[in-house]
């Protein structure tokens, strides 16, 4: 039996389709890892140019010149798929390893010409997961640029002026949630990011750890901001959380926020190639837990004293603001090259949440910290 690899869709998209071929178009297009060794990218004739250039494979070719006898249908992914499946009969190819992304489309045009198809669970996760020098270099960047849109959205809240009721103010007009969230897009879009409505939760709204947050911000009360743009040029995003206070910071803010910070020191100083994803967190646990604090979720009429982490410790990062590896019970062995979140938090039922999350590569014995924010609580 001769098996081929096979990736399909549109790399705007299908963010390991791109990963494989690195060649950003919106049309569909399919990749294929000859038994040979030989990689043949499908892509419209129009790409083929900047596609034999720029692409990672040996060749960039249009559907026609793997049209079948009864010709090509005038829909694009339809005639992606029967020149791939085309392509693999003349190189004899009866078996295709697809992965996870492997549209029906494509899968039909192949089973139609006699070939199977072998689902890989691995393929397009596992592969995406040790970062190469470029990728490194992007994300390094992404979350640079991240940290500005941080330190702009921190000193915002931390500089503003308090009336009499509490409530921030900016030139004279309330400071909410959403106005330091348009703040933050305006500036990220200027510096050629886009960014996915970020978190800016301030107070009880903060106690639901992926609460977006809005209305008006006010002093004494922890805000949540975390945010996570993705470069428009390399397609790789930032990741960054920092808590903020305005004003005095309450006793028991500044106690999670010890616990957190102390969280964030252990597991970082712990990761390194090896260490599965429940080691790794229960370093974290273990200290928050010998700060009096445990996980649990927030229940629906949480007491007023109510106190925990309510998640797990990371998350892999790269071409998604999610992927693998989860940092969590469960979780992979990290690999060298790997990069991932480190954010620990704690959430108050009636003061409001603590989270700060820097961003690590997975080295042979450490790790690289990406950030060099401070992860205090006041940014004036």
């Amino acid at each position: 039996m001769s098996t081929a690899t096979v990736m399909a869709g549109i790399p705007e998209k299908n963010l390991s389709l791109f990963h494989r071929v690195r060649f950003m178009m919106g049309d569909p297009a399919a990749v294929v890892d000859l038994p040979s060794g030989r990689s043949v990218f499908i892509c419209r004739d129009i790409e083929l140019h900047r596609a034999n250039k720029e692409a990672r494979v040996d060749i960039a070719v249009g559907p026609d010149a793997y049209a079948p006898a009864g010709g090509l249908s005038a829909d694009r992914a339809t005639q992606t798929g029967q020149a791939l499946a085309e392509l693999l009969v003349r190189e004899g190819v009866t078996e295709a390893r697809a992965d996870r992304t492997f549209g029906l489309v494509y899968a039909e045009c192949l089973r139609g010409r006699g070939i199977s198809i072998v689902y890989d669970p691995d393929l397009g996760v596992v592969d995406r997961r040790s970062k190469d020098e470029q990728e490194l270099a992007a994300l390094r960047e992404a979350q640079a640029m991240t940290e500005r849109a941080m330190t702009l959205g921190c000193e915002m809240i931390a500089g503003a002026d308090a009336d009499a009721r509490g409530v921030l103010q900016v030139g004279g007009d309330v400071l909410t949630a959403e106005r330091v969230r348009s703040a933050i897009d305006v500036f990220l879009l200027q510096q050629g990011y886009v960014n996915p409505s970020c978190i800016v939760a301030g107070g009880v709204e903060g106690a639901d750890c992926h609460n977006r947050g809005m209305g008006p911000l006010r002093t004494g009360e922890p805000v949540i901001v975390d945010i996570f743009p993705q470069n428009n040029a390399t397609h790789y995003n930032g990741d960054c959380t920092r808590t903020v206070v305005h004003g005095d910071v309450p006793d028991e803010v500044a106690r999670m926020h010890a616990a957190v910070v102390a969280s964030k020191k252990a597991a970082i100083e712990a990761t390194k190639a090896g260490i599965d994803g429940s080691g790794l967190y229960g370093v974290c646990i273990e200290v928050i837990r010998a700060h009096g604090y445990d996980r649990a979720l927030l229940p629906e009429n949480p007491p007023a004293d109510f106190c925990s982490i309510q998640h797990g410790l990371g998350h892999g990062i790269g071409l998604e603001v999610h992927e693998a590896p989860l940092v969590d019970e469960g979780g992979p062995a990290l690999v060298v090259g790997d990069v991932v979140t480190i954010e620990p938090g704690l959430y108050h039922a009636s003061l409001g949440g603590i989270r700060i999350e820097d961003m690590v590569a997975v080295e042979k014995d450490g790790c690289a910290n990406f950030n060099t924010l401070h992860e205090g609580l006041t940014w004036k």
